[in-house]
């Protein structure tokens, strides 16, 4: 972090402000960040949700499938096919949460499997990597450049807190290693 002025800026120099601190070792003693964990959310609809984060993997991306009625639609975003060990790296594909994308930036793929049909593979326009995906310039634009009605579906407070609600539960139920009802924490 320190080698790079924007990151540096960022984190840094802005410890004393804002009392997070980035640049911490993951493996002493009294860290407790789950490094692997899997959530399964059952809702009233009888609709679940998986979810699994392994936060030490050597490409760095994520996967997104949804199972319905009629098939499966699934979509990959490779962020970084693979990570070099703490290398200094330049890009033509823009920056990824702050810095510059990595050369091994991979791509995004998306499969329509319909039932009783061949896999399909949705054409995924070519994007800039930066912000990612474009969508910090855009959100930035749509709050700060004075036409505030460029973003027509802005999320809400009780969006942002039902977005928290899985996170939550999820950090709950590693401390009690029980199920917990989401319902009991909008009480609390």
């Amino acid at each position: 972090l320190a080698d790079n002025p924007s990151l540096r800026a960022l984190y840094l120099d802005a410890e004393a402000d804002s009392g997070y601190v980035r640049d911490q070792n993951v493996f002493a003693d009294g860290i407790t960040i789950e490094d692997d964990m899997a959530v399964l959310i059952g809702y009233d609809t009888g609709a679940s949700l998986t979810y699994h984060l392994t936060a030490y993997s050597p490409w760095e991306g994520y996967r997104v499938m949804f199972n319905g009625s009629h098939g499966r639609l699934e979509l990959e975003v490779e962020e970084a096919s693979w990570t070099r060990p703490a290398a200094r790296v330049g890009s033509i594909k823009g920056s990824v949460h702050g810095d510059l994308a990595a050369e091994t930036a991979g791509e995004a793929r998306i499969m329509l499997r319909r039932q009783w049909q061949p896999p399909e593979r949705v054409t995924v326009p070519e994007f800039d990597h930066a912000g990612h995906g474009g969508a910090d310039q855009r959100m930035l634009a749509a709050l700060l450049d004075g036409n505030p009605d460029q973003a027509t579906d802005r999320a809400t407070a009780d969006d942002g807190l039902l977005a928290l609600l899985p996170g939550l539960a999820a950090n709950e139920s590693f401390r009690t290693g029980r199920p917990v009802d989401v319902a009991k924490l909008l009480d609390a």
